[in-house]
This record gives structure tokens, C-alpha cells and sequence, in this order.
């Protein structure tokens, strides 16, 4: 058999573990195991890559696997839940970045006359549009990651903005289909030109966008990522890096449209416009007020309830709470009481992000419900707790057209009998929204971090037994 062969099989191997990983990720109960048959196939895909006939600087490409599976390992390990969506947005930025080097580097090689085969018609165009896309795709997660960290402000907005942005874009479209046409003659000063304004693209998409849209930022650059591959994969005559960055730019890109759906979105204003904007005019007044009550009374309310419903966000992870919260749930399950999970797809700061929490404290797979599912028993609920979700389950995504997150599917919390809210203060969420339903005669915020409380809570409820 021959080496050639051999590759071959490696990355057929490969290729059938990165699909069957990928379907076990789809469900919790097996996404755990799905992560390891991807990352088996990958290693088999890098391996067979290394035996490469004529294969260049293979010290360079083993000290680079070496020290980047050391830094990943070591980061994994230490990243609190709290900022995983920023490693999320970080690493997928550097996918990006990775494939628009290699694009970069195919072009340099194509107008130094040193690349490897003829770079022209499908080739040119495959390398042009991977680089765009992955260039994008490492600025605009740059951005995100400065975002979710804390080291920027969550938007940023100037008059005329989309026009501006729409310029910018069709001129880095303009200098590709130039290059493209230039292919026998290439710049290199027009290939840095065509990589500066892609950048360029990335970050003013993303600088309007607000800390509450990130779940749909990362997913998108993360299909955006995997197409970037997928190009330079044909760019390189690579069947593995075609096949992984085709499975991830669909599942990114149908993940994108579930979370722009989520969001009451379109595509084109994920792209190109500012999210979250709204209808404009003013905003509707607040009626009422908040209204206190302190755990021994919630604890009553919760224990003599025949169904409770928790809506996890991410002021649950801030304060890592998950595990306390679980083994209040089974303080009242022990009880007889009737208890479910909320998500709202774009709870957290990433997809999943609360799926992943309530899975790390073991919260069983039954117990939690997506908010198609949930959002017809509100109604018969007899208590909700919502534990640092803000603008998931405020009501006047429904009825302020002025707001800002005016459309936004949202749970319907507010329709439940009775609601405590726990919360520390009396501050907005993180899209800077007052919330109408914390001012509901149905609600009733409980303050204190959502641990303490969680404590408070489950040390009432062994009181009352």
C-alpha cells in the first residue's frame, strides 16, 4: 500500500469520526462522546497529514502541534465557566486567522512564482474568498473576545454606519475580483491592501453589535471559520481540512439561523446591520414597582408549589451557582414539587452555554426544556425562578416596539403566578434594558448572589420538613 493510499484511508477515517461526532454532540446525553470521536479524528487527520510526500519544515509543524496542544490543554483546564464563551470566540478567531494565512501565503507563493501549482481560475478563487472570509472571521471574534472580556464597550455606532459598511465591503470585494483578473501578474502591495480591508470588514461588523447578540457573533464566525478551511483546504489539495471545515461551516451556519431565528433576526442583518435596534421612538414608561421578599417567605412559596420552573443565565455562572441550584431542585423534587429548566436559546453569552452549566452540576437531561417547549406551561406554573437571565424573559420584547430587543422571542415568565427574581442589585442586563417584569405584581426579586440565595433557599426548605 502505498503512502498516498494510506493518507487516503487516514482521511476517510477521519472524516466518518468528525460526522459521527458531530451527531452525538446533538443531543447532551451524548455530546460529551461526540467531542472525543471528533478529536480521534482529528488526530488521525494530522498524523496522515505529517506523512505528507514532500511535506516542507515538518520540525516547525511538530513544534507548532506540541505548543499548541500544550497551551489548549493548560486553558481548558483553567478557563472558568464564566469565560468560556470569550475562549469560544477567542480560538475560533484563530481558526479564522489560520486559514486566511494560509491564503495569504498561497498568494505571496503565487506572486513570487514559488507556489506549488498554478494558482489561477478555480484555485485563485477558492484562495481569494477563503482569506476574505477567514480574515472576517478572526477580527470580528477578536472583537467579540475584547467584548465578552470587558475590554471594550458593547457597542459602538456612528451615523450612516451600514452604508459605510457595505462600502467597505464591496471595495475588498472590488480588490479580490481584481486580483482574481491579475492572477498572472499579482501585487503583493494589492494582496496586503485586499487583507487589510477584509480585517477592516470583520471589525466594523462587529463593533455595533451588543453584549446580549454575542450568541449569535460567535455562531456565525464560527460557520464563517469553517468554510475559511474548507476553501484553503482545496487551495492545499488537502482532503481533511476540506471535509472538517465543511462539516463545521454547515452545522455553523444552520446553528446561525437557529440563533438569528431565536433573536427574530435575519441573516443580512446579522451581516451587515446593528442588532438589537429596534423600532425606534420612545420607549414605553414602567408602571409599578419593585417589590422585596426575603428566602425564608420564597422558600414557603416554592415548597407548598405543585410546579416550579428555574430560568438559568448567565448571572448563574458569574456566580457559580449551578451546583447549589441543582441541589435545591432536588430538595424540592424530594418534596413531590414538579421542577423544570428554561432555556432560552440564547441564554449565556454563546449557544448552550447553560445546557453546559446545568450539565456540569448534573442536572438530568428530562429536566430541561427549550422555550418552544416551555413556554405553554408558564401559565400553569405556580412559581418561576429566574436566576441571573435579564433580558430573555423581559416582556417588552413583546409589547414596546421602541425597545430594543422589540421581536425577540422570549420566555414567557411574566405569565407564570407567581415569579422570584434573583438577583444582586437593581442594575439592567447586559443589553442595558430596564426590565418590565421585574416591577409585575406577580414578582418578587429575591437579592443576593445567586449562590448565597441557593444556600438560603435549600436551608428553609430542611427547616419546614
Amino acid at each position: 500500500m502505498s503512502i498516498q493510499t494510506f493518507i487516503n484511508i487516514c482521511y476517510f477515517v477521519a472524516a466518518m469520526l468528525f460526522i459521527i461526532g458531530l451527531k452525538r454532540m446533538s443531543s447532551p446525553a451524548t455530546a460529551r462522546g461526540g467531542i472525543v470521536w471528533a478529536g480521534v479524528g482529528m488526530v488521525i487527520a494530522v498524523v496522515a497529514t505529517v506523512f505528507t510526500p514532500g511535506l516542507e519544515n515538518l520540525t516547525w509543524i511538530i513544534a507548532a502541534v506540541v505548543v499548541a496542544t500544550a497551551l489548549a490543554w493548560y486553558s481548558g483546564k483553567k478557563v472558568a465557566m464564566t469565560d468560556m464563551p470569550q475562549m469560544v470566540a477567542l480560538y475560533n478567531g484563530m481558526g479564522g486567522g489560520s486559514a486566511a494565512a494560509i491564503g495569504a501565503v498561497a498568494l505571496i507563493a503565487a506572486a513570487n512564482g514559488t507556489a506549488s501549482h498554478p494558482m489561477t481560475g478555480f484555485y485563485m478563487a477558492l484562495a481569494l474568498l477563503g482569506s476574505l472570509i477567514g480574515a472576517i472571521a478572526f477580527s470580528g471574534s477578536m472583537i467579540a473576545f475584547a467584548k465578552l472580556q470587558g475590554w471594550m464597550d458593547r457597542r459602538f455606532t456612528f451615523p450612516g454606519q451600514q452604508v459605510f459598511n457595505l462600502l467597505v465591503f464591496a471595495a475588498t470585494v472590488a480588490v479580490g475580483v481584481w486580483l482574481f483578473f491579475t492572477s498572472s501578474s499579482l501585487s503583493i502591495t494589492l494582496i496586503l491592501v485586499f487583507f487589510a480591508l477584509a480585517i477592516l470588514v470583520g471589525l466594523l461588523m462587529t463593533l455595533p453589535i451588543g453584549g446580549a447578540d454575542m450568541p449569535v457573533v460567535i455562531s456565525l464566525y464560527n460557520a464563517f471559520t469553517g468554510l475559511a478551511v474548507a476553501f484553503e483546504g482545496f487551495v492545499l489539495q488537502n482532503e481533511a481540512m476540506i471535509i472538517a471545515g465543511m462539516v463545521v461551516g454547515a452545522a455553523g451556519t444552520l446553528l446561525t439561523q437557529l440563533m438569528a431565528k431565536a433573536m427574530n433576526r435575519s441573516i443580512a442583518n446579522v451581516l451587515f446591520g446593528s442588532f438589537g435596534t429596534g423600532g425606534g421612538g420612545e420607549a414605553q414608561s414602567i408602571a409599578g414597582a419593585m417589590k422585596a421578599v426575603d428566602a425564608s417567605d420564597a422558600a414557603v412559596m416554592i415548597a407548598y408549589a405543585e410546579r416550579v420552573v428555574i430560568v438559568p443565565g448567565y448571572g448563574l455562572a458569574v456566580a457559580q451557582a449551578q451546583h447549589k441550584i441543582w441541589e435545591l431542585t432536588q430538595q424540592l423534587l424530594k418534596r413531590g414539587v414538579k421542577v423544570r429548566f428554561a432555556i432560552h436559546p440564547v441564554a449565556g453569552r454563546m449557544p448552550g452555554h447553560m445546557n453546559v452549566l446545568l450539565a456540569e452540576a448534573g442536572v438530568p437531561y428530562d429536566l430541561i426544556a427549550d422555550m418552544d417547549d416551555i413556554n405553554p406551561e408558564f401559565a400553569q406554573t405556580d412559581v418561576s425562578i429566574v436566576i441571573g437571565a435579564n433580558d430573555v424573559v423581559n416582556p417588552v420584547a413583546k409589547t414596546d416596539p421602541a425597545s430594543p430587543i422589540y421581536g425577540m422571542p422570549i420566555l414567557d415568565v411574566d405569565q407564570s403566578k407567581n415569579v422570584i427574581i434573583v438577583k444582586r442589585g437593581k442594575g439592567t442586563g447586559f443589553a442595558g434594558i430596564e426590565n418590565a417584569l421585574f416591577y409585575k405584581d406577580n414578582a418578587k426579586m429575591l437579592y443576593g448572589d445567586g449562590q448565597e440565595v441557593a444556600s438560603k433557599l435549600i436551608a428553609e426548605l430542611k427547616a419546614l420538613d
